[in-house]
This record gives structure tokens, C-alpha cells and sequence, in this order.
């Protein structure tokens, strides 16, 4: 049974950080390509970041370049989205997901219950 637990989501300033993480108990990550989409009500949503089966490769939307960081820890069976210069238009819920294939939305098996990252000073 495939179980994705996300937590680390919180209310931040712009400018600041957070680091949501994606635990997998159960199964194991390093065999899939696993993402991060996000949801703001009264928006789309949008497909974030997404590291490929292993980690060998990972894909960010044009709008989280060079500010969004998405890494794996096998030992902790966890995948984390490091998230700087926040920004109120990050406000979303934060799903992770897979699998996951480059930054377009949609097409998973499984998702968590996500976590609430509120971006506003």
C-alpha cells in the first residue's frame, strides 16, 4: 500500500523559507519518480517540481526556478521541497505525488494529504 504523509507546511513571510517534507512509509522511494504539485483555491493547479525514479534527474516549474529545491533521503524513505524567497503568490497547499513526469500536472497513482504553505507578512 503506497502512503505519501507530507508536514512541514506554515505561515512564513515573503522572503523567507520553508522546508516541506514527504514521508513514504511503506514502499520505496528510490524506485519512484516523486513530485510536488500545488493548489490554491479558485487557481489550477500546478505541477511544481518532480525528481525522477532514483533522484538521477529533477524539473521545476519556470515560476520555482532557482528558488525551489527538490531532494531525496533514502535512509528516511523522505523527499523534501526546499522552498526560499517565498513569495504570497506560493500560497498553496502542497501535495507530493507519483509518480511524477517533469512538471506537468495530473497523471498520479497516489498523493498525500498535503500541507498548507501561506506566504504573507
Amino acid at each position: 500500500h503506497v502512503q505519501l504523509v507530507e508536514s512541514g507546511g506554515d505561515l512564513v513571510q515573503p522572503g523567507g523559507s520553508l522546508r516541506p517534507a514527504c514521508a513514504a512509509p511503506g514502499f520505496t522511494i528510490d524506485y519512484y519518480a516523486i513530485g510536488w504539485f500545488r493548489h490554491d483555491p479558485g487557481k489550477v493547479r500546478d505541477g511544481v517540481s518532480c525528481s525522477g525514479i532514483s533522484g538521477a534527474t529533477t524539473y521545476y516549474a519556470d515560476s520555482v526556478k532557482g528558488r525551489f529545491t527538490i531532494s531525496r533521503d533514502n535512509a528516511k524513505n523522505t523527499v523534501y521541497l526546499q522552498m526560499n524567497s517565498l513569495k504570497p503568490e506560493d500560497t498553496a497547499v502542497y501535495y507530493c505525488a507519483t509518480p511524477c513526469f517533469g512538471t506537468t500536472y495530473g497523471g498520479y497513482d497516489y498523493w498525500g494529504q498535503g500541507t498548507q504553505v501561506t506566504v504573507s507578512s
